[in-house]
Parts: C-alpha cells; structure tokens; sequence
C-alpha cells in the first residue's frame, strides 16, 4: 500500500499540490492588491491548507473550536512538528489570522511575496530596531479587531517529534496588548513529513488540531508573561500522544 501512496503522490497529488500553491499566492497577491487585505490575506490560504491535506488524503480531526468566542481577538501558539503544521492550522483553526513567521520566509519563491502583501509579520532578531518593527506591525495588525495571530513559539522545527523550550516573544505581545492566549496541540505532522525528511515522500498519518481553553492575563508584566507560557506549555503538552510527550533539547532552538 505504501508504493501506491507514493506513485499517487508523484502523479497527482505533488504536481497538483504545486498548482494550487501558484494559484493560492496569485490570488493573494492580486486581491491584497485590489481589495480587502484581510480577506484574501487568509480565505485562499485557508482553502489552501484544506485542500492540501485532502490531497494527500489524510484524515483530520479537529476539538476544542467551542473554546474561542466569535469576535475576539487570541494569541494562538502551537508545537512545530512539521512542514504539515501549515496545512493543519491554515485549513482547520477557522479564525482569521496572520502568521508570526522568520523573516528568512520572504526569499520563498511566489509564497515570500504572497506573505509580504497579506501583511503576515515576520520576525526580524537582527537588531533592537527591526525587533521593535516586529512588534509594532503585530501591534497594528490585532489592534484592528477580530484577527488573531499563529506562532511557533519553540521557533523551529523538531528534530524528535517532542517539544523544546518555548521562547517569551509571543507571550509579551499578548502581554502588551492584554490578549488572551490560546495553545494549540498539533499530532500527527512530525510522522507525516519531519524535517530530516524535507522533500521526500509523504508519509500516511491521522492529523490532529487540539485548541485549548484560553488563558486570560493577570495583571501586566514579567509575572504575567512567565505565568501564560508556563500554562500554554504545560496545555500544549498535556495533549500530545504519548510517543511525544516529555521535552527533549532541540540544537535548533
């Protein structure tokens, strides 16, 4: 079974998977261009992400969406497993968001200039002043009511499938900006395609999004910020499957 999979991927899902994605970043661009930013800057992504796991026929299931109420604004954070986390969280969250991403990301062919023009935030470490920028467009970006923001706050990919650290960056914007934040626990994408297996054959495994409750803040600063990352890594945490769970270093970080 595992050589049909791989010849159906070579035949239909990998070139098909190549068109939408030329597809998905045209139509981001042109109708950032001419429309609503917020619109196109998240729906053809949004169908992207679904169709992609379709494609590769990988069943998803989703708990937790009764968690978040319609009109706020969150802070979603998430384990980084893999190059299908985007997928997962693109075409199953079902909120309007932007991504905190590296800012290396923009050198991408197509997908860079897509993000640029949809106004995701990429996150530049060179110096205080693009650090500062980093968060003044995320700033302006959830101030604009009902849009959240996705991070990977271990910063990387894992090597193992367990997490690492999580680092406070996220925490702090949703410390400033008094956000709720929400931890999200991704399964499933490590065994689809980790990262030591970038550009080879994907792998047939269940999905899972789990979203968490939200975690409201408690005052404002250095307690409160320590205090909602220590709660998202343990939320994070408690929902791994069992293979996966306990945090083991990753030289990434």
């Amino acid at each position: 079974m595992k050589y049909f999979y791989r010849i159906y991927q070579l035949i239909i899902a990998v070139p098909l998977t190549v068109v939408f994605t030329i597809i998905t970043t045209l139509f981001v661009g042109v109708g950032c261009t001419i429309g609503n930013g917020h619109f196109w800057g998240y729906f053809p992504g949004h169908i992207w992400g679904w169709l992609i796991t379709k494609l590769f026929l990988l069943p998803v299931k989703v708990e937790g969406r009764e968690h978040l109420e319609k009109n706020q604004s969150y802070v979603f954070v998430a384990n980084h497993q893999g190059a299908f986390d985007i997928f997962l969280v693109y075409g199953y969250l079902n909120r309007n968001f932007k991504w905190m991403m590296k800012y290396q990301l923009q050198k991408i062919p197509f997908v860079g200039s897509a993000c640029r023009k949809s106004h995701q935030i990429f996150v530049d470490k060179r110096g205080p002043s693009k650090v500062k920028a980093t968060y003044e467009a995320a700033r302006k970006t959830l101030s604009q009511g009902n849009m959240s923001v996705v991070v990977f706050p271990e910063g990387a990919r894992t090597f193992t499938g367990h997490m690492g650290v999580f680092k406070k960056g996220a925490f702090m914007l949703a410390d400033e900006l008094q956000l709720p934040v929400v931890p999200l626990t991704i399964n499933g994408a490590f065994n689809v395609m980790p990262r030591m297996r970038d550009w080879h054959f994907v792998n047939w495994h269940p999905l899972s999004l789990t979203i968490h409750q939200p975690i409201y803040p408690v005052g404002k600063g250095v307690d409160n910020i320590q205090a909602v990352m220590h709660q998202s890594y343990d939320s994070v945490m408690s929902s791994l499957v069992d293979e996966y769970k306990g945090f083991k270093e990753n030289p990434d970080q």
